[in-house]
C-alpha cells in the first residue's frame, strides 16, 4: 500500500500558527473568499425575503383549504429562518459580515417578495420562489466545487430542504 500524500504533520503545526485571526480560513482554503461571502449574502437575502413572503402568507391564507397550505408556510418560515441563521454563521467564519439591511435584501434577493391576492397566488408565488432558489443553490454548488466543501455541504442541505419545499407547494398548487 502506499502513503497518502498528505501534508506532515510539523508543517500544519506551523502553517495553523500563522496568520491565526483568520479563524477557520486557513492557507489551504483554495476559494475566492470574497465571491463565496458575496454569494453567502446573497443567498442570506433570498431566505430573508422567503421568511417574510412565507409569514405573510400564513397570516393572510384563507379560505376552504386555507389550513393546509398555513401550516406548509409556517413551517417553510421557520426553516427558511434557519437557513438565514447557518448562512450568516458560515460568512462569519469566513471573516465577512452578514448583510442584514432591509434596505438591500429586496435588492441582493434571488427570490422577489410577491405577496399573492388569494391563496392560490400566494402557493404559485412561493414555488416560484423555491424553484429560483434551487437553480441558483444548484448552480452556487457547481461553482464552489471542492473550493470550499464545508460552504458547498451547507448549500447541498439547504438545497435538499428548498426542493422539499418547492414539491409542497407544487402539491398544493395542484389540489387548489
Amino acid at each position: 500500500m502506499t502513503e497518502a500524500n498528505l501534508t506532515d504533520v510539523a508543517t500544519l503545526r506551523s502553517r495553523a500558527r500563522q496568520n491565526v485571526e483568520n479563524g477557520a480560513v486557513t492557507e489551504g482554503y483554495d476559494a475566492d473568499r470574497e465571491e463565496i461571502i458575496r454569494l453567502l449574502n446573497a443567498s442570506l437575502a433570498t431566505e430573508l425575503v422567503c421568511v417574510l413572503r412565507y409569514k405573510r402568507h400564513y397570516f393572510m391564507a384563507s379560505g376552504i383549504k386555507a389550513a393546509v397550505a398555513a401550516q406548509e408556510f409556517l413551517e417553510h418560515a421557520t426553516q427558511e429562518a434557519e437557513h438565514a441563521d447557518k448562512l450568516a454563521e458560515r460568512i462569519v467564519q469566513l471573516g465577512g459580515e452578514p448583510e442584514f439591511n432591509p434596505d438591500l435584501l429586496s435588492k441582493n434577493s434571488h427570490a422577489q417578495y410577491v405577496a399573492g391576492n388569494n391563496l392560490k397566488e400566494m402557493v404559485y408565488e412561493d414555488l416560484v420562489a423555491e424553484r429560483i432558489a434551487v437553480d441558483s443553490y444548484r448552480e452556487i454548488i457547481q461553482y464552489i466545487g471542492d473550493k470550499d466543501p464545508t460552504t458547498r455541504r451547507l448549500f447541498e442541505e439547504i438545497l435538499a430542504q428548498e426542493e422539499e419545499h418547492a414539491d409542497d407547494m407544487a402539491d398544493i398548487l395542484e389540489s387548489l
